[in-house]
């Protein structure tokens, strides 16, 4: 077991104990060597038995290793302690989008689309890299102070065109695209839907399709048709109501096919200032609003 104290590899002095879910515990410590502090994800000793859970932890570690950008959790290094396989992530100050949610209920036009700007960018990188991330949430998104999103959780992450087949269904419900759920393979479009979707619940605070059980969510995702943001929200403007439906289109190839095109299709609404009287942060930067 872990103690506040520890030193893991003798280079990382555990501080707190900052979360612990369904895989690992999350741990704040120092880093000894390049004095800064880190984020240590550790399995849980009880899940080492399970070859699966192992997979799982390790392609984690690996894929996210690989990727460098603003918008991603840096991974700053990985190994193993006492027969556990641990990450040592940057450490992030900030919040869930999901937290931020419970609390707002929903996010205004200007501060939806700043965080839609870095995480277009951002999946736009992961996809260039040959990694589909299959689990894009509010709850994977965290915001900081400073209005940065940061992406995480590359646990069910895969290479893209990998097969689902045989290993149930990747990624949560409410965010699945209608092919992942009939087992399809792991597809940039995928994240894309996913995309559509945190669009709309920022926006709205709410998904775009609920019901009693999980079943009944993903009967939903396969047939109910879309709806339209501005049917919750009057206020969003019609071309913020056409990037959500593309991006959810039932059918993949109806889809944006890159990340890139549906971040080019946010810049020009967003250039459209009628849209935005209240410009800021990103906005202000980007287009140079006052």
């Amino acid at each position: 077991m872990i103690k506040i104290g520890d030193k893991i590899d003798d280079r990382y002095r555990i501080l707190s104990r900052i979360a612990t879910g369904g895989m690992s515990d999350v741990y704040e410590a120092n880093d000894l060597v390049t004095k800064r502090i880190v984020s240590i994800k550790v399995m849980k000793e009880s899940l080492l038995s399970n070859a699966e859970n192992l997979t799982r932890f390790n392609n984690e570690s690996a894929l996210a290793a690989s990727l460098n950008h603003p918008n991603i959790v840096h991974v700053f290094g990985r190994g193993t302690y006492d027969g556990r396989p641990y990450i040592v992530n940057e450490f992030v100050k900030g919040q869930t989008l999901r937290e931020k949610l419970n609390f707002s209920y929903a996010l205004s036009l200007s501060e939806a689309c700043e965080v839609m700007l870095q995480l277009t960018s951002a999946i736009g990188y992961i996809h260039r890299h040959g990694i589909v991330h299959r689990d894009i949430k509010p709850d994977n998104l965290f915001i900081m102070n400073d209005g940065m999103v940061k992406i995480s959780d590359f646990g069910i992450a895969a290479v893209k065109g990998q097969s689902n087949r045989g290993d149930g269904i990747q990624g949560t419900i409410y965010y699945c695209s209608p092919e992942v759920l009939t087992g399809g393979p792991a597809l940039p479009t995928n994240d894309i839907y996913a995309m559509g979707i945190v669009f709309y619940e920022l926006l709205t605070g709410t998904v775009p399709f609920d019901g009693e059980t999980m079943d009944q969510v993903a009967m939903m995702q396969m047939k109910k048709k879309f709806p339209e943001p501005s049917r919750v929200v009057p206020s969003i403007p019609r071309s913020i109501d056409r990037i959500i439906l593309t991006a959810c289109r039932k059918r993949a190839e109806e889809r944006y096919q890159t990340a890139e095109a549906m971040h080019d299709d946010l810049v020009k609404a967003i250039s459209d200032k009628d849209n935005f009287k209240q410009r800021r942060g990103i906005l202000s930067r980007i287009f140079g609003f006052k």
